[in-house]
């Protein structure tokens, strides 16, 4: 029979356009869901709910001979048992999962030369792009391929995600001033690079300066054994069986535990004693309480930001620096 005559196709699956009938969406819509590309997230739900209820399949290996994709985006984290880490691979993976894209999980364990291995590796699979949390000084970044970094800012060509670290430290001051603290200090371990995290630091010291409220810092790089440095100073703040400070700001929230644990050591009380905010959001088991009262990154936006950006068509006109507002949640270490 010929096409047009009234007889429907046998084996016939549905199509695009069936998506796009079922949807209620443009056909145009429908393509760059499907691709990958930018539209309201109203449209792509509704898009990808009638891709569901249709079994409607696209031919992705197809689509990438013909186009040179292979719908696979590297994601280069130091590790995975950092539970901040973890939560950020778990959102990439989601959001990488919405736009029917695979995730290559690469993870260096803090090895600069592994780092750079694993750029060369996913350069050699022909990934679509790269999205990278990387401490290595001497990392070349490749030009073929879209490479978008989280916390660390490389050049105007590298978009850079990140959390208002600056806003977050002005947030932690102010809080513990509003809880009653009178003298404070921030305590960090951190890499050696210009990160964007370091601005927590500045934005704290800066809130501190404008209120007059009298603080110290201890800020060290991050080596192994190198958190001996924080017991000598919490020793060294201890007068008459007390702490010397009542706030304590500290870099991470990871950090916040192991500090809350050495002043638990000397006898001092969290949060009757000293008051502790962390930095990162945190929450025991991944899905309960904050484990510390923190500065919340907003993980979900960052990575989605991330996923977005990399696969982005004019990543070129991508801004060099995108910054996204934190929050404050309370733990079980501050007095509301």
């Amino acid at each position: 029979m010929k096409r047009g005559d009234g007889i429907p196709r046998e084996h016939s699956g549905p199509t695009m356009a069936d998506v796009a009938k079922e949807a209620g969406v443009a056909l145009g819509t429908v393509s760059r869901v499907v691709n990958g590309e930018q539209v309201g997230e109203a449209f792509r739900e509704k898009v990808l709910a009638a891709i569901d209820r249709l079994g409607y399949k696209y031919n992705s290996s197809g689509r990438a001979l013909r186009t040179d994709e292979t719908n696979t985006v590297a994601v280069i984290m130091p590790n995975a048992d950092n539970p901040f880490f973890g939560l950020l691979v778990h959102h990439i993976c989601l959001a990488l999962g919405k736009r029917k894209r695979r995730m290559l999980l690469c993870l260096t364990e803090n090895d600069r030369a592994r780092e750079t291995e694993l750029i060369q590796m996913a350069q050699q699979n022909r990934v679509d792009g790269i999205i990278s949390l990387t401490y290595n000084p001497d990392l070349v970044i490749p030009e073929n391929i879209p490479l978008v970094t989280i916390d660390r800012f490389f050049s105007v060509s590298v978009p850079c995600i990140a959390a208002d670290n600056f806003s977050g430290g002005v947030m932690a001051a102010k809080k513990l001033r509003e809880l009653g603290c009178t003298r404070v200090a921030f305590l960090r371990a951190a890499s050696e690079l210009p990160t964007e995290p370091k601005k927590r630091k500045d934005g704290f010291v800066s809130a501190c300066v404008e209120m007059g409220l009298p603080f110290e810092v201890k800020a060290i790089v991050e080596e192994k054994d190198s958190f001996s440095e924080f017991d000598r100073f919490l020793q060294e703040h201890m007068s008459g069986g007390r702490l010397e400070f009542d706030g304590l700001f500290i870099g991470t929230d990871s950090l916040a535990w192991i500090i809350i644990k050495k002043l638990r050591e000397l006898g001092v009380r969290v949060p009757e004693d000293v008051q502790v905010i962390g930095f990162d959001g945190i929450r025991m088991f991944g899905n309960q309480e904050y484990a510390v009262s923190t500065i919340v990154q907003p993980v979900a936006e960052i990575a989605e930001t991330c996923v977005h950006t990399v696969l982005f068509r004019h990543f070129s006109n991508v801004p060099s620096l995108i910054i996204l507002p934190v929050s404050y949640a309370k733990g079980s270490t501050t007095r509301e």
